[in-house]
């Protein structure tokens, strides 16, 4: 049985490893320090950079001029890389949403060093606008947009 948690283990960390190298594989990101895009009213398609597929993403959610390895996450959700700093995206959304007329849950924002998680209300689907990022450390960040009933 020890064997067998070892191995699990092992194999746990290994398939992590090959999907972090999978996603940070490639890409066309712009130079750090470079300004997110403003009043972008509608992305309806941007291609992705993985190597995995050769079809577009198509979205209503906003992402940064910068963004890089788009995945459609397949529930309706998008992920994908950027290089702007955790407050500058942070602000970046306030201001696409608030001016779309959604509403920032102040009491559901949790901020870290290195992590934030916003919602806010307004979508006409009734559901909740998720957005979340995660420092990756080399200078990038995730951000994982979706909607949800929270």
């Amino acid at each position: 049985m020890k064997h067998y948690r070892i191995f699990l283990a092992l194999t746990t960390l290994l398939l992590a490893s090959l999907a972090c190298q999978a996603l940070q594989g490639g890409g066309n990101a712009t130079p750090a320090g470079s300004e997110p895009a403003t009043n972008q009213n509608d992305q309806p398609t941007a291609a992705p950079t993985n190597n995995n597929s050769s079809t577009t993403v198509k979205t209503d959610f906003v992402m940064t001029s910068d963004a890089f390895n788009i995945t459609d996450m397949g529930d309706g959700s998008i992920l994908f890389f950027s290089k702007i700093s955790l407050e500058d995206l942070m602000k970046f959304y306030r201001e696409e949403y608030s001016g779309r007329d959604y509403t920032e849950r102040e009491g559901s924002t949790e901020v870290s060093d290195t992590t934030f998680s916003m919602v806010f209300d307004g979508d006409p689907s009734g559901k909740a606008l998720v957005i979340q990022s995660v420092d990756l450390g080399d200078g990038s960040r995730t951000v994982a947009i979706r909607l949800e009933d929270v």
